[in-house]
């Protein structure tokens, strides 16, 4: 028996495997595209599926399919989606045609061929999985709908608990003061209460950027087929779908009442980007900081202990590094370059259709992983640190920028030569301000507390 057949498309004859579920067009895809070297996501091709389900369901409900069809397809779908080999059926490559046709005719010719095998009804990748359908608007409806349900369901409930975890330790830390440091230098002290809920503000505003880019991505091109126009597709085949589509994923999603857009340019899937470019961002600033608090144990800062997780060299024994910090930085240079890359695909929207739609996808779908997973890495392996508490206060009260405090009183100018003063002789501030000005000892102590002078900002919950 050969282990391959043919298969006809309308270019004509090609050899695919004889157990393949895909047909001609796959194949001549597989053949033409290796540049990436990996397929399509998987998540991508799940919700692609469910997309050719809800076009079926909505053909069905306009009347444009017949039902034995619609309903084979949308069997189909759901047999797949439970398939533990799913991804054996999808190989296209990433890099493949700009408009992502081969991965939408993979879909089609796969389900085709499983629901003719279920139903014993001839169904055709084109004329009934298709059914008023153009890759044009599948794929950019599929891009919007992976990145929307993936958001949802991993990258914000991360940012949840992230923020949760950083809120519990700064209500643990709120009277903990340590120095400020401003262009690396010594400045006036700062709790880890503040220090932590700036954390978690920056957090949270990235959340907010990602919510508003989220909602964007819920008005669909679906409909508007080849460019934008909706021809060979039924009136209200658009809203239709949304309404299959939300049913079966749970979720809102509404037409475009202007498909052009969506299929056109790619706008929003750059401010989507973006947004998350920006948590990126603020993880990269969370990461760095933590680093540089562990940093020593002997010759650096010191003030926090990360956990132990594994032996940090290879020559030098007993060497510990902040291995998860440095991995979620790595993760967010990865997420600023493939936000560039997105940004400079979505510049090729050309005419009434962008060509690097598969990227698009792709570089999506791993920014989502690769911040959910940093910000899961975060909440369980940094911030449980311990605080070096004595390192911290030695150094706290011999911080010369402690003066600051004495401005008012003293002025600018004397109070820079009890500054360079206690630098020198490596004294506090204290004992040197009450040798050089008539204040008080005890009104020294009480202006040079270094918890009074972090101000009135710390939030009212965590005093």
């Amino acid at each position: 028996m050969s282990d391959r057949r043919i298969e006809i498309d309308s270019m004509g004859e090609v050899e695919v495997p004889a157990d393949a579920l895909y047909q001609a067009q796959t194949q001549r895809a597989i053949n033409n595209f290796s540049i990436a070297g990996k397929p399509m996501p998987l998540a991508f091709i799940r919700h692609l599926l469910l997309i050719k389900q809800a076009a079926a369901n909505a053909n069905k409900a306009l009347s444009v399919l017949d039902d034995a069809k619609a309903n084979a397809i949308a069997l189909a779908v759901q047999r797949l989606l439970y398939d533990e080999n799913l991804s054996q059926h999808f190989p296209v490559d990433v890099l493949q045609t700009g408009s992502g046709t081969s991965s939408n005719m993979n879909a089609n010719e796969v389900l085709a061929t499983v629901a003719s095998q279920n139903s014993g009804l001839h169904i055709h990748p084109n004329d009934d999985v298709n059914c008023s359908q153009s890759s044009n608007d599948v794929i950019p409806t599929c891009i919007q709908v992976t990145s929307c349900m993936l958001t949802e369901q991993q990258l914000i409930p991360a940012l949840h608990t992230a923020i949760a975890a950083i809120e519990e330790r700064a209500r643990e830390l709120v009277t903990v003061t340590k120095t400020g440091r401003t262009h690396l230098m010594d400045a006036m002290p700062i709790t880890f209460g503040q220090v932590l809920t700036t954390w978690s503000s920056q957090l949270k505003q990235s959340l907010q950027g990602i919510e508003r880019a989220t909602e964007s991505l819920r008005v669909l091109p679906q409909g508007g087929t080849a460019v934008g126009t909706g021809v060979n597709c039924p009136a209200h085949f658009g809203e239709t779908f949304c309404q299959q589509l939300s049913a079966l994923t749970q979720s809102s999603w509404s037409s475009s009442p202007h498909p052009f857009t969506g299929i056109g340019a790619q706008d929003h899937h750059q401010a989507f980007a973006s947004a998350v470019k920006v948590l990126a961002t603020s993880l990269y600033k969370i990461a760095n900081d933590l680093r540089w608090m562990n940093s020593g144990p002997l010759t650096g800062m010191a003030e926090i202990r990360l956990p132990a997780l594994q032996p940090g060299s290879s020559i030098m024994p007993g060497k510990v590094n902040p291995v998860v910090p440095e991995a979620i930085c790595m993760a967010c240079v990865q997420v600023t370059g493939l936000e560039t890359a997105i940004t400079l695909a979505a510049q090729s929207s050309n005419f009434e259709l962008n060509v690097m739609l598969p990227i698009i996808a792709d570089n999506l779908v791993t920014m989502i992983g690769l911040m959910e997973r940093s910000l899961m890495a975060l909440t369980t392996h940094c911030l449980s640190f311990e605080v070096n508490q004595h390192h911290i206060e030695a150094h706290l009260s011999k911080n010369p920028i402690l003066v600051t405090a004495l401005n008012n009183l003293i002025g600018y100018q004397r109070a820079a030569e009890i500054a360079k003063q206690a630098y020198q002789q490596k004294r506090s501030i204290l004992e040197v301000a009450e040798q050089m000005t008539d204040i008080d000892k005890d009104e020294l102590a009480r202006l040079l507390n270094p918890l009074s002078l972090t101000g009135k900002h710390t939030p009212v919950n965590e005093r």
